[in-house]
């Protein structure tokens, strides 16, 4: 599998964004995917999980009820929908397989990540 992830860009605190990760290779769908981030200076942080139907989800405190994890099936595409933006949110985000896991993160299936930013 090769991730592409996009959709990043400068919003404003309390504005939103969508990020997708887009997902090549036939098997998209028995994968458990997870979105992690990282700041400048700071620890590559998990920020949510989801399952292979997407039915079940699981998200960091910081980010509970303000961004929400999906997928598209028939498009192999991973999504996350951030809102109520904060500052501390601005990093780098990075698509990846498995639960929890980082490890797609920092290897070529993994890809660059899409820049977040958030300010006035």
């Amino acid at each position: 599998v090769q991730l592409v992830a996009s959709g990043g860009g400068l919003a404003q605190p309390g504005g939103s964004l969508r990020l997708s990760c887009a997902a090549s290779g036939s098997r998209f769908i028995s994968y458990y995917m997870s979105w992690f981030r990282q700041a400048p200076g700071k620890e590559l942080e998990w920020v949510s999980s989801i399952d292979g139907n997407g039915n079940v989800a699981n998200y960091s405190d910081y980010v509970k009820g303000r961004f929400t994890i999906s997928r598209d099936k028939i498009e192999s595409t991973l999504l996350l929908q951030l809102g109520s933006l904060k500052t501390e949110d601005s990093a780098k985000y990075y698509c990846t397989r498995g639960w929890k896991s980082k490890m797609d993160i920092g290897t070529p299936r993994g890809g660059q990540g899409t820049q977040v930013t958030v300010s006035s």
